[in-house]
């Protein structure tokens, strides 16, 4: 991250606006920085990170894998499903963030982190954190009250990450896995409809793919920049965490097409094995990005590279007319 002026740094918030934050020497000896302030209410839509409520998408992707999408008022119990771990999701992130701020300090990019860097109060950040959290659990029981005990196990599962697991070589990544996992159940649930075990394990093996990514991109930083990383990094090694990338995304593809070919043409179109195509074409390019050390930040990855961004477009449009189709 380059240097602006007198030894601060320059970079993007989760909002996309550039801020001026800090000294360098200050970040890195672990005090909260001195920022261009930006509003509380813009301090907490950034704490709440909206650009990882991407990952909720897979609660309507899953739904829609199963063709229910087109049934009654399914969309809108899987819209509000959605809606609701989204709301979880910023909830885990703000109390995560009172909980990590001295840690944050020291990180290179998680420094900017509002309540890291002095913009938020912890006190504030933990009400927001409450009051998500309460929205999220009270909407998913409104949609129906077995999505309530998806949603308490996500959120179970992810303080568990946050408190003991991320330290734990495996069961971080299985831990981040079962996060996308829950989120797929918590589609089928929504529907409800029952999820195909090969449509189960594509979302497992990409959920490895995307965690063992993210852990070698920090290995990479880590051992390039000179610092120590996380404890759990250590163990790995770059060979076992490339090993797992490479083995996940085989798994994923090997599953995918098994699924994909587990439904007959439509009108004599192959609708769903078309979506092979696009599939193969966002692993192909996530992995080439992964290989030239991105992967620590999923969603940016998605967002920002405009080639992975395309192959999903297709993906999502072929996927959409199968799904359209099949009703």
């Amino acid at each position: 991250m380059p240097p602006v002026g007198g030894g601060a740094w320059l970079s993007e918030d989760v909002c996309g606006d550039s801020i001026v934050v800090g000294a360098a020497r200050g970040a890195r000896a672990g005090r909260p920085l001195t920022v261009g302030r930006r509003p509380t209410w813009r301090a907490m839509l950034v704490t709440m990170r909206p650009k990882q409520w991407v990952k909720n998408a897979l609660v309507v992707a899953a739904a829609g894998a199963a063709g229910a999408l087109t049934r009654d008022d399914v969309p809108l119990r899987v819209a509000l499903a959605c809606l609701a771990f989204c709301l979880l999701a910023s909830g885990i992130y703000a109390i995560n963030d009172v909980r990590d701020a001295a840690e944050d300090r020291r990180h290179p990019y998680k420094r900017l982190r509002p309540v890291a860097a002095g913009e938020l109060d912890p006190r504030v950040a933990t009400l927001l954190g409450v009051v998500l959290l309460a929205g999220g659990l009270g909407l998913s029981a409104a949609v129906r009250p077995l999505l309530t005990l998806v949603a308490v196990g996500y959120v179970a599962l992810t303080v568990s990450y946050t408190i003991a697991l991320r330290r734990v070589p495996i069961l971080d990544i299985a831990a981040i896995a079962g996060g996308f996992v829950l989120r797929a159940v918590a589609g089928g649930v929504a529907a409800p409809v029952t999820l195909s075990r090969w449509f189960v394990l594509v979302v497992t093996a990409a959920a490895v793919l995307v965690a063992a990514a993210k852990r070698q991109a920090e290995l990479r930083r880590t051992a390039t920049a000179g610092v120590n990383g996380r404890s759990v990094l250590e163990r790995y090694g770059a060979a076992r965490l490339r090993l797992i990338v490479i083995g996940s995304a085989a798994l994923a593809l090997f599953a995918y097409v098994v699924w994909a070919f587990a439904l007959a043409d439509i009108d004599g179109i192959p609708w769903r094995p078309l979506t092979i195509i696009p599939f193969a074409a966002c692993l192909t390019r996530y992995g080439a990005l992964v290989r030239t050390g991105g992967g620590e930040a999923p969603e940016e990855l998605l967002l920002g590279d405009r080639w992975l961004a395309l192959a999903g477009v297709v993906w999502l449009a072929v996927f959409g007319l199968s799904v359209h189709a099949a009703g």
